[in-house]
């Protein structure tokens, strides 16, 4: 990690930070920083240090949390046709500009992860996606796991595919405007999890992590524990220190500096299929004792994923997670918890624009009251209620 004197940084983002169409600007630290670490290896702080604390600080910031729109093309083609609309660029593209154009959507978002194409894409109205963003004093962020592919030799488990390429992909998308990244690898409780695939997910989010930091971007670590299952929440919480712990053991590993990185974990519940449903109290409980055993509070921030609970459900038990201090920002990280309502209310229709938007802007204000432990559920609609849980369900 980086000395006290790397840390000391503004938590808030300059838009000037932000300079496209030019040659990298210089980073906030012109030379690599090393230290003497107990076990006696050295370990490098990347030459970014200050600005990615500083991002990472802005993405934590309070009652706001991150937009995750990053849907792959064939994704967002399934959200598309589930309201009638064919998956075609421009359909795409009206989608994502009434997301980054709600008024006042910077107020209870921080960040919003983009998928490539969104990343280089302007709105309907020829404006760049990352400059509506910036505006918003929203931080745009970038996808950059390729997809998860079958993992050989384990029990039908996945691994997540993408860093080939990583380091350049990295730098160009940071001159793109993007300053935090997304990865995202997936854990299989019924189908085990293996010693494999545990490893094998945990050793890529640190390559990942550290490709990240040494080109000025944040990494989102994300092995996301699947909801499906009939397992109870004591299983979901054992499987989940053993991930975790194998995560933090390799991010160590890869001298990948706390401070600069943000996680996105499930919350610990039972599986989707057990009979015995948690309280967000409970949820609250187990969540917050995984996070107190294995997070070090050098960590700025938990954004949480809502992993297909509904989108009331996903933000009572963030706010049950709020309701006494805790040593890290704990937010949310939403996709379908976010848009699923917005989504629907729009289905393809100009005229429904503003009325989507109001939709996306409710359950944003929700989570931002939800962050902050002062969420109360009143007035929530039964849609917003049902579940999104789908059984095997592919990114």
């Amino acid at each position: 990690m980086a000395s006290a004197s790397l840390l000391k940084t503004s938590p808030v983002i300059n838009k000037t930070d932000f300079i496209k169409g030019q040659a990298l600007r210089q980073p906030s630290v012109s030379v690599n920083v090393v230290r003497s670490h107990p076990s006696g290896l050295t370990v490098r702080a990347s030459s970014y240090a200050d600005e990615l604390v500083k991002t990472a600080k802005t993405v934590a910031s309070p009652g706001r949390g991150i937009l995750a729109m990053d849907e792959s093309n064939a994704t967002c083609g399934k959200r598309l046709d589930s309201i009638g609309l064919e998956n075609t660029e421009a359909n795409r593209q009206a989608y994502r500009t009434l997301l980054v154009s709600a008024p006042g959507l910077g107020n209870y978002i921080s960040g919003a992860i983009l998928f490539e194409e969104t990343l280089y894409q302007s709105t309907v109205d020829g404006k760049k996606i990352v400059d509506v963003l910036l505006e918003q004093n929203i931080v745009p962020g970038i996808k950059v796991d390729k997809g998860l592919v079958p993992l050989a030799g384990s029990n039908n488990e996945s691994w997540c595919q993408g860093l080939d390429g990583l380091a350049s992909r990295s730098a160009a998308y940071y001159q793109q405007g993007a300053r935090f990244a997304k990865w995202r690898t997936v854990v299989s409780i019924p189908n085990g999890p293996s010693a494999l695939a545990v490893k094998e997910a945990a050793w890529g989010l640190a390559r990942y992590a550290a490709i990240s930091q040494d080109n000025g971007l944040v990494p989102i670590v994300e092995p996301e524990i699947l909801l499906d299952g009939e397992h109870n929440i004591d299983r979901t919480f054992e499987v989940a220190q053993q991930v975790w712990a194998e995560v933090f053991f390799y991010l160590a590993e890869n001298n990948v500096m706390f401070e600069g990185i943000l996680l996105k974990p499930s919350m610990v519940t039972p599986g989707a299929e057990c009979k015995e449903r948690a309280t967000p109290e409970q949820v609250a409980d187990y969540t917050l004792k995984l996070l107190q055993r294995r997070i070090p509070p050098a960590v700025p921030g938990i954004m949480f994923l809502s992993g297909g609970q509904s989108e009331v459900e996903a933000t009572l038990n963030l706010n049950a997670m709020n309701q006494s201090p805790n040593p890290w920002h704990v937010s949310f990280s939403y996709a379908r918890a976010l848009q699923n309502t917005c989504l629907k209310t729009w289905g393809g229709r100009p005229e429904n624009v503003e009325a989507a938007q109001k939709a996306l802007l409710t359950r944003a204000s929700a989570n931002s009251l939800a962050q902050l432990g002062k969420y109360t559920g009143e007035g929530e609609s039964e849609e917003a209620k049902e579940g999104m849980f789908v059984k095997g369900y592919v990114y």
